[in-house]
């Protein structure tokens, strides 16, 4: 059975798919890639460094982001591909630049109070497990770290646009995000499922732009099917 690698968003680690290994693993391999470097292709490239021959490949919010240059660089690796929650185009100058001061911030001890102010209020829709998410979110970025920060974020800023990446692919895609996803709405989504016509999409009812966790049976089960699709 196929490998399946997940790639993770900002600051996230494993524990941001916990619902989706715990169901996949008993059937297949699992590899979970953290990011190395500063760099999206330097990232890619690392992960192509140790994933299987060929893979199904998914990602979330940058680990989408990365996934597109995985893509782009092995096409002929990776099986299929899930984007969740994510975006396919270059960042944008004002996104740029709002990167800055919170590097900055970091750099001088403040990545708790980014992550908590800046970043943790945009993930999330309510729902009851808001607080509970919400306070693994700020594990997760506290175990990755500053200088994982830093990295992540230069690496952002200096994304390609990958519209042309997605035009080429001719394998089994699912393009899924909550529809109520500030930070990677739904018309990026749409754009994406418009630039390949052998997707799949699916928007996930009340769940912001983790549904892995908002909404996991539902995530879960998009994925099932995306991975069994022929």
């Amino acid at each position: 059975m196929t490998p399946l690698v997940l790639l993770p968003g900002m600051m996230c680690d494993a524990r941001l798919f916990a619902p989706q290994i715990a169901a996949f693993s008993a059937e297949r391999v699992v590899h979970f890639a953290p990011f190395v470097g500063d760099q999206i292709k330097a990232i890619a490239a690392q992960i192509l460094s140790q994933a299987p021959p060929k893979f199904a490949l998914a990602g979330l919010s940058m680990g989408g982001i990365v996934a597109m240059e995985v893509l782009r660089q092995a096409p002929e690796r990776v099986e299929r591909i899930a984007l969740l929650d994510t975006n396919p185009l270059a960042e944008s100058d004002k996104v740029k630049a709002m990167r800055e001061p919170q590097i900055a911030k970091v750099q001088a001890g403040g990545l708790a109070t980014v992550m908590r102010d800046e970043m943790k209020p945009n993930y999330l829709t309510d729902g009851p497990r808001r607080a509970e998410i919400l306070n693994l979110c700020m594990d997760m970025a506290d175990a990755v770290g500053p200088e994982g920060f830093v990295a992540q974020s230069r690496a952002l800023q200096t994304r390609p646009d990958q519209s042309a990446t997605l035009q080429n692919c001719d394998v089994p895609a699912l393009i899924l995000c909550g529809r109520e996803d500030a930070l990677c709405p739904i018309h990026r989504h749409e754009l994406m499922h418009s630039l390949m016509p052998q997707s799949t999409m699916h928007i996930v009812e009340n769940a912001g732009h983790l549904p892995t966790l908002e909404q996991p049976d539902e995530t879960t089960a998009a994925l099932s099917r995306w991975l069994e699709a022929k």
